[in-house]
């Protein structure tokens, strides 16, 4: 089977293989099509992996694959395949492990040449038209590739051949379940502790991410342990970063990284899941810290989200790009003389609370950045500075807009949806809350046959949802559950669950693989244990089991969670780094906290107390006085009374004495 000798990119759901449907090249998506047509010409493979609001996927697209002679050399040499790495993470993990595997430095764009079965055998990632930065030009690389798979076939197979056992089992191998226990938590942070910047915040040298699982392994280090120090590096780091330019000061936002190590020039792409980072731990750190500038970062960034982000039936879309007109940060930068001509004699007061800066190697107009000082003071000040910023914005409108890739993805959509509940609770934002429930609702109302997509685009679908998916979704619904008290969330979550089991469990009950049991175009099924950004597939799903499990009081679930953590922490204790999101959850496992509390709904007490006191590690379960059904258990089935406020802590299947004021509730859940 051979398909059409053009580019079939025009149909796909995805707004980033659309971009490159109008190149020369003959671009297939990934499918058991396209793997048919290699083999039936044998032909290698030119896999290009990206995604919409990567710079250097721009700009290797606009240097080679717009370009007709570089095309030419593809089309004759090779079948060629893009991949949006977001609507296929698991395509992408398989392939940026076998670049990681040949001693290479992984990104994007991702450039992997294949055999004609879809096994690696050699790669990289961008490469210029012409050869410069060290690098090699692609045309060279191409004929390079060509002149191998004529001449050395046979050592390149067993290459391939090689690369892809080792890919499979770091990936998606079985090791013995390692015991759990506070020891092994701690002794993990202590290695982190390491590798932190005190005095700039996030990990040490440049470029700069947020990095949120190592964050997250500080934080619960904290609440576990009481280690002040690690709970000082988290609150530093993101006041550093919300202080630098990769925060968005005129519109609200993070990006995704800074070149720099002191967060001040951005990759200027917005990713809906750094964001939703973002809240959680803004909305942790404003808890413990009192800090009002988290709150306001937390304010600004769901406007954004709410005025830019948001999509079709009420969810949010995956990116907005780092170009625009063609420049990288041009939507978002800003000479002095621009800001003078916006706000006339107010520009001054503007210029007392921000800072501009062009750093070395920076070629476009200045970032707008804070101060340590300017930070504090513009937080004292917020109301004089909201009004000037409101007019920048509307200027900023008027300017050509970057990229929106506007595809719904399920997982990263999950996250996002549990930040603005737990963040609408805290805060006490029910708008927010009803934002997050819409999304849910029209997320879980796409389901075909009960099962998720893992990506949508208007009418078009994409299954089969991955373990992510199902693990973000269940998530969200207990998020959203503790937000509002509608047991039809956790109704929800118990069924995200049930797809889980069936279509991506292992045959040993002891873990889940990312992928489905019925897709049947990757050439490896993996576990989905690895950290990127965000906490890996596998930490989700156990996380999902922990909180399900206390939300309901069943005893098998806690035992099956319990017996999944083990078995990937004996997974993770095998890898040299991408581990943290699992040993987190492993804390959620050893240390599942349940709160459970009876208060007047009209005149709430205690439910303010759990609402700005919250606890990644908890679930609260809030139940009116008086009522008689749904009734959450206490550890031993034991019912509430009711008749009365009162507050149970529980710790695995152990409760502290109940609580009856808001003071002592305070004092029981606060750390401050």
């Amino acid at each position: 089977m051979t398909l059409p000798a053009q580019n079939l990119l025009a149909e796909e759901a995805s707004p980033y293989l659309q971009q490159h449907s109008a190149n020369p090249v003959h671009w297939r998506a990934w499918s058991p099509a396209s793997l048919e047509e290699a083999r039936t010409l044998d032909r290698p493979i030119l896999l290009s992996v990206g995604y919409a609001a990567c710079h250097w996927c721009h700009v290797m697209a606009h240097e080679s694959f717009e370009n007709d002679g570089v095309a030419a050399v593809m089309n004759r040499l090779f079948v060629n395949i893009k991949v949006d790495r977001e609507e296929r993470p698991d395509i992408d993990q398989i392939y940026m492990a076998a670049l990681s595997s040949m001693g290479e430095q992984g990104g994007w764009p991702l450039t992997m040449f294949l055999t004609p079965d879809g096994k690696p055998f050699w790669g990289g990632t961008y490469f210029p038209r012409e050869a410069r930065y060290g690098r090699p030009g692609f045309i060279q690389v191409m004929e390079a590739v060509d002149k191998a798979w004529r001449e050395k076939r046979d050592s390149l197979h067993q290459s391939a051949d090689g690369l892809t056992s080792h890919v499979e089992a770091r990936l998606s191998g079985t090791h013995g379940k390692q015991s759990l226990d506070r020891g092994t938590l701690t002794d993990f942070a202590g290695r982190i502790d390491g590798m932190i910047d005190r005095e700039l915040g996030g990990l040490r040298g440049a470029p700069k991410f947020p990095n949120a699982p190592f964050m997250l392994t500080l934080w619960l280090s904290w609440l576990r342990d009481g280690n002040a120090a690690h709970r000082d590096d988290v609150l530093v780091s993101l006041e550093r970063m919300l202080a630098g330019g990769i925060y968005d000061h005129i519109g609200g936002g993070l990006s995704r990284y800074s070149t720099d190590a002191e967060w001040l020039v951005p990759h200027f792409e917005k990713m809906l899941y750094d964001n939703a980072e973002l809240i959680r731990f803004c909305n942790w750190a404003f808890s413990a810290s009192g800090n009002h500038l988290f709150r306001i970062r937390i304010e600004e960034t769901v406007d954004w989200l709410l005025r830019e982000m948001r999509v079709e039936g009420g969810a949010f879309a995956a990116s907005l790009d780092a170009d625009s007109d063609g420049e990288e940060g041009l939507f978002y930068t800003w000479s002095r003389e621009e800001i003078e001509a916006v706000l006339g004699d107010d520009s001054a007061l503007f210029f007392k609370y921000f800072t501009f800066s062009s750093p070395h190697g920076w070629e476009g107009k200045p970032i707008v950045h804070h101060s340590s000082a300017q930070q504090a003071q513009s937080v004292a000040d917020r109301e004089k500075l909201i009004p000037l910023k409101a007019r920048l914005l509307a200027v900023r409108e008027e300017r050509v807009r970057p990229g929106l890739d506007a595809k719904t993805l399920t997982d990263w959509n999950g996250l996002m949806i549990a930040a603005l509940a737990e963040a609408g609770r805290s805060l006490g934002r029910p708008d927010w809350i009803e934002a997050a429930a819409k999304a849910f609702a029209h997320i879980s109302g796409a389901s075909r046959d009960g099962r998720l997509p893992h990506s949508m685009l208007g009418a078009r679908k994409l299954f089969p949802a991955l373990s992510s998916d199902y693990a973000a979704m269940a998530n969200a619904g207990i998020s959203l559950f503790e937000a509002s008290g509608d047991w039809s969330y956790i109704d929800r979550a118990k069924q995200f669950i049930e797809q889980l089991d069936h279509w991506h469990a292992d045959e040993a009950g002891t873990g889940y693989y990312l992928t489905a049991s019925d897709s049947t175009d990757v050439p490896i099924r993996i576990r989905g244990d690895v950290d990127e950004a965000i906490s890996s597939a596998t930490s989700q799903i156990i996380a999902a089991l922990v909180r399900l499990a206390s939300v309901t009081g069943d005893l098998d679930l806690g035992e099956k969670a319990w017996k999944i953590a083990e078995h990937a922490a004996g997974r993770a204790a095998q890898q040299a780094y991408g581990q943290a999101g699992i040993v987190n959850a492993c804390t959620l496992a050893i240390e599942p906290l349940k709160l459970v509390i009876v208060d007047n709904p009209e005149d709430p007490k205690l439910v303010p107390v759990a609402n700005r006191c919250p606890d990644p590690r908890r679930v609260d379960i809030i139940a009116a006085i008086g009522s008689e059904t749904n009734r959450p258990l206490l550890p031993g089935g034991i019912l509430p009374p009711t008749d009365r406020p009162g507050a149970w802590l529980c710790t695995g299947q152990v409760c502290l004495p109940v609580v009856t004021s808001a003071e002592e509730l305070e004092r029981l859940l606060s750390r401050r």
